[in-house]
């Protein structure tokens, strides 16, 4: 089994250190003449970018000093996000890498075609062109026109700019997107068993906050006067608010005790990672509900939540029979449970609709097909068997504070009563 994780970490540093030489040669080798301070500098960026990320990861999960982890996070993580889009860029410059040489080409002959007047002195005889085609000295070059080293620049230089400019571009409106806060999605949900009073209950439905080195106090103002503004009866967050313990993230969670609406909350898997249950006494303090496999009787359906599966290696995992197993089944139920997969277990316990978080909605394009293949369902709403499930793409950001492809949001469900 160690050989093995060794193999793949190998793997894994060859396929890196492979991706990172041929974005060091497409940005700096080939757009420069010869060797010199702009390839330096180059491998020095790219060097030291990687750097400042694994030391960004490194510092939060070993809980360094929070005023180091706020150091590293914005250009550490930053840079996983712009060497990926550097990388895509790059790559998609390949295809157009021979069209503009091909262009460079045909532009240079045609300039070497068009006649030169050239003066004639008195009594002089003017030459003549030799009556044979042009000879292997006749300046013609091969296909592409990669014999000529100045065009040979020149198109390496219009492709890096270009795939800098629309990485840094991409990045930048991406970031800016999480910044500038969530916006509200409205989703209608008809569960079969809602009684008609209860037609038009609305759930304000909040995922993946990820408070942390980055995303702090003000964001949390962001989230919570957008949720109030959407006046639910209920707000519902299914995991993932912190990235780090009680004690640097406190003053960041605070303005949750500003919720209007009754709150309920279910771990996620990145509260397991920064002190679960301090974390589940830390909400019940702001003023929320925590459902640690438990479930409450609403007035018009039952809303039920089960701890996420990461809780496992602690034994604090999902246990669907205690929060579910002695219910009336001819209630309506609503799930809380982080993660998607958790569907399976949602459907043979007989919910009705089943809320959860977790992928972002892959955060980053094309992080979406990586989601695809380990969740049931990366965004919005689909049903299995009797149960929908609904994944919210979240409100805030892991890693990177960047999202592209997949803007964030809070979610208000309205549930409607088919018997209306």
């Amino acid at each position: 089994m160690v050989i093995v994780f060794v193999l793949v970490a190998l793997l894994a540093l060859g396929v890196l250190g492979a991706a990172n030489w041929y974005l060091w040669r497409r940005l700096f080798r080939d757009t420069t003449a010869r060797p010199g301070p702009v390839r330096r500098a180059g491998a020095a960026l790219i060097a030291g970018g990687w750097v400042l990320a694994v030391g960004a990861i490194v510092a939060e999960r070993a809980g360094a000093p929070f005023w180091l982890q706020q150091v590293l996070a914005w250009p550490g993580f930053l840079w996983l996000a712009l060497s990926l889009y550097l990388l895509l860029a790059v790559v998609a410059g390949e295809v157009v890498r021979p069209l503009l040489r091909r262009a460079s080409t045909r532009r240079a002959r045609a300039s070497a075609d068009v006649p030169q007047a050239l003066p004639v002195s008195a009594g002089s005889v003017p030459l003549r062109e030799p009556e044979s085609g042009p000879g292997p000295e006749s300046g013609s070059e091969p296909e592409g026109g990669s014999s000529d080293p100045s065009r040979r620049l020149f198109v390496s230089r219009v492709v890096a700019g270009a795939a800098a400019a629309a990485a840094v571009g991409t990045v930048g409106y991406g970031t800016y997107g999480v910044l500038r806060g969530p916006s509200v999605k409205r989703v209608t949900v008809p569960l079969a068993k809602l009684p008609r009073a209860a037609h038009g209950y609305r759930i304000a439905v909040v995922s993946d906050i990820h408070l942390g080195p980055i995303l702090g106090r003000s964001f949390t103002q962001k989230v919570v006067d957008t949720i109030n503004s959407t006046q639910p009866d209920i707000v519902a967050v299914v995991g993932d608010l912190v990235d780090g313990s009680v004690k640097n993230l406190a003053p960041a969670a605070a303005p949750l005790t500003q919720l209007q609406a009754p709150s309920y909350f279910v771990t996620g898997n990145h509260e397991y990672f920064s002190g679960a249950e301090q974390w589940v006494e830390e909400v019940r303090r702001l003023g929320l509900h925590p459902l640690e496999n438990a479930r409450t009787e609403l007035p018009w359906f039952d809303l039920a939540g089960v701890n996420d599966i990461a809780g496992e290696s602690t034994g604090q995992g999902p246990d669907f029979g205690k929060a579910l197993g002695d219910r009336d089944t001819a209630r309506a139920c609503v799930l809380l449970a982080h993660q998607p997969v958790q569907i399976h277990d949602a459907v043979k316990h007989g919910v009705d609709l089943q809320l959860s978080g977790h992928t972002h909605g892959g955060q980053l394009w094309p992080g979406n097909f990586i989601a695809a293949a380990a969740n049931p369902t990366v965004a919005g709403l689909e049903r299995y068997g009797h149960t929908q499930l609904y994944v919210s793409r979240g409100a805030g950001a892991w890693g990177p504070p960047t999202r592209v492809g997949a803007p964030s949001d809070i979610t208000v469900i309205e549930l409607a009563s088919t018997r209306a």
